[in-house]
């Protein structure tokens, strides 16, 4: 039904054809109904990945290797049964095999493995493994959303900003300012990525999108379409010094937009996010000092602590050098208001004061606490009494009870010294521009997930985000997991430079100097181990373990006929928890059983496989999954029946195959 206060509808009623009026009226409420009010942009054509060790075979789609054309053509077959020279569609003609390259577009289903490149071990064996993966960001989330659907505790990523400086690529063609689409190709590639991402996180989960001012507008409408309006929690303005770009006003910002998977769980579970106050333990540590050094005399531990809070004032949050007495049992307090903000009756009494047994001056108001309250903390020596009653009572407000408060939303740190810090650790500058500021990231990853968190960043760049999660465990104990997802992409200034003397993409000279292993891998291989590439050293290391995997391409044929389990099995550890002892190999028992979870290759071998599960139960000691490797839905229904209740179970590969045929193209239109 039209509305009349619309114009498009008032010209509609000025059709006089009563059929054609119709007509147009029922398809302008199509368009109604189709229509989304929110971020409008074009959804461009799907993104295409070039899969440079994937198998060169007939009804494939190639480019050329030296990207010498931008054309893709179908190969027809081969010149002969060497398969060494291939016969290409559309009058691509005959191409040497060596000079071609699989070509891949996102609507079309692909099957991911992971292939190990480099294992850190460094922790101990039962300490989580943080997984390094270098491929194509959105494969690797399909290959998630398999292994840590609804698992994800926290996401935090940093996209290019789009500010058509930095170059990023989309379609194997870097954009940049000039490109009059910019702004659409940009959002159709993150919400393709955003939208496999959701189903990552658990409902208590958290995403953290960090973002400069070209795009910041229109990711945070993409975001409310994704993730919905009821899910914003904050936009956090990071103030890192002044920007010089700007021709008018420099505010020197950038921003991390914030947004849960469902508010509504947050709220449920209690989760609060509270910020360390600055400077609180250095002066609970100076308190302590003070009160050593003069035995337990609170007067001279005051003074002596007053002193030290003079000198290092401008070091402590607001409010923290309020707290400038130590009391008799050596915890650093100030004397708080006890008047109530506003009358009530129940808190009009008489306070007594302890010498004079006289009432202490009140405020008109009454007091802050009911009389209980009040004495309860008189016995807990929470209240100071002045020398006799003609003054009021104060309380006692300790600082140690005082080391949090809320969030800012505003925080200030110069993100230049992140460069400064990368270029320490691999004893050289100018590998990555602008790499995340780790401090930051400890702050954030504190704040918005749990100690034993598992943490995923799918933009991970030069790896801060796994550097954080490593040193936040060192600090305070956790069993934080972090997923980080990049890839060997050179820079547009590199690349020309690369292509000038010949090299491409997948040439050990190019890929030499890509994001992955120039910057990424030696990253943090120094900081677990303290050694840099050259032999020198960085540090003591860290305790923690790290892998690195290169994602592959599997021939789905070969994944069914059993021929691919090795590059498959990473993603049954991960799926596991990516804890302890992985199986890599198939034994001759026909089974396989690890602390965490299991693999049955063989129905044959059922018995024995179910009562080493159920004696591992009885010793507290229950894989969380296992992988049941059969073609007949008959002998996984026996396996399952077979397997103590609440061990989740998959069925291979049918599951695996199952799930990267259902591709994701573009997300709703």
């Amino acid at each position: 039904m039209g509305d009349d206060s619309n114009l498009l509808d008032q010209l509609v009623g000025q059709v006089n054809d009563e059929v054609l009026r119709s007509r147009i009226s029922r398809e302008i409420e199509l368009l109604r109904g189709s229509r989304r009010f929110g971020l409008v942009f074009d959804r461009h054509l799907p993104e295409s990945v070039r899969l440079l060790d994937y198998p060169i075979r007939k009804s494939v789609r190639v480019a050329l290797r030296d990207e010498s054309s931008d054309g893709t053509w179908q190969v027809l077959g081969f010149t002969d049964a060497s398969r060494q020279v291939a016969v290409l569609g559309g009058d691509g003609g005959e191409v040497p095999v060596r000079e071609l390259v699989v070509v891949r577009e996102f609507g079309e289903p692909v099957y991911p493995g992971l292939q190990s490149i480099k294992r850190i071990q460094n922790g101990l064996d039962d300490a989580p493994w943080h997984t390094v993966i270098n491929g194509e960001n959105f494969h690797v989330l399909q290959a998630l959303r398999s292994t840590h659907r609804g698992k994800i505790d926290l996401i935090y990523i940093d996209p290019p900003y789009n500010t058509g400086n930095e170059g990023w690529i989309y379609n194997d063609h870097y954009v940049d300012q000039n490109d009059r689409a910019k702004s659409s190709k940009w959002l159709s590639f993150l919400e393709r990525r955003l939208l496999v991402a959701r189903d990552l996180l658990k409902d208590t989960g958290v995403i953290i999108v960090a973002i400069g001012d070209d795009e910041h507008h229109r990711l945070r409408m993409l975001l409310d379409q994704l993730f919905g309006v009821d899910n914003f929690l904050s936009d956090v303005v990071w103030q890192g010094g002044r920007k010089n770009d700007s021709r008018y006003v420099s505010n020197g910002a950038d921003y991390m937009l914030i947004y849960a998977r469902d508010e509504s769980a947050l709220a449920a579970a209690g989760i609060q996010w509270r910020d360390r106050k600055q400077g609180v333990d250095d002066a609970l540590a100076a308190a302590a000092e003070a009160w050593s050094a003069n035995r337990g005399d609170p007067d001279a531990a005051t003074k002596e602590f007053r002193r030290w809070l003079r000198r290092y004032k401008g070091l402590l949050a607001d409010g923290v050098a309020r707290y400038n007495s130590i009391d008799s049992n050596g915890r650093v307090y100030f004397p708080g208001d006890l008047r109530k903000p506003g009358p009530t009756s129940n808190s009009r009494y008489d306070l007594m004061h302890p010498v004079t047994g006289k009432p202490v001056k009140m405020h008109p108001n009454g007091w802050v606490y009911i009389r209980e309250r009040m004495e309860q903390l008189i016995v807990e020596d929470r209240i100071i009494f002045g020398a006799d009653h003609t003054s009021t009572a104060y309380f006692k407000r300790y600082l140690d009870e005082q080391t949090s408060e809320t969030v800012s939303s505003v925080f200030e740190q110069d993100r230049r010294a992140s460069t400064g810090y990368l270029k320490s650790i691999l004893g050289e500058e100018g590998r990555f521009p602008n790499p995340k500021d780790v401090s930051v990231l400890v702050r954030w990853i504190r704040l918005a997930s749990p100690r034993d968190a598992v943490i995923l960043d799918f933009f991970g760049g030069s790896g801060s985000t796994t550097e954080a999660v490593m040193r936040l465990n060192a600090e305070d104990g956790g069993t934080r997991q972090s997923i980080l997802v990049t890839n060997n992409e050179v820079g547009a200034k590199q690349a020309r430079a690369l292509r000038k003397v010949g090299a491409h993409p997948g040439d050990a000279e190019w890929d030499a100097k890509g994001v992955f292993e120039y910057v990424c891998r030696p990253r943090l291989s120094t900081v677990v181990t303290g050694v840099r590439q050259d032999g020198s050293i960085y540090s003591h290391g860290l305790a923690a373990n790290v892998e690195f995997f290169e994602l592959t391409y599997l021939d789905p044929g070969r994944v069914r006929r059993g021929r691919e389990y090795s590059p498959i099995a990473p993603l049954m550890w991960l799926e596991a928890g990516a804890v302890g002892k992985r199986i890599d190999q198939v034994p001759d028992d026909g089974w396989a059983l690890t602390d965490s979870y299991g693999v049955l290759f063989s129905v044959d071998a059922l018995a024995s496989f179910a009562e080493s599960i159920a004696q591992a139960a009885a010793d507290g000691g229950s894989p969380t999954v296992v992988f049941v490797i059969t073609d007949s839905p008959t002998e996984y229904q026996q396996a399952c029946e077979r397997i103590p209740a609440g061990i989740e179970t998959v069925r291979l590969y049918q599951d695996y195959l199952s799930n990267y045929t259902i591709n994701i193209e573009g997300g709703p239109r």
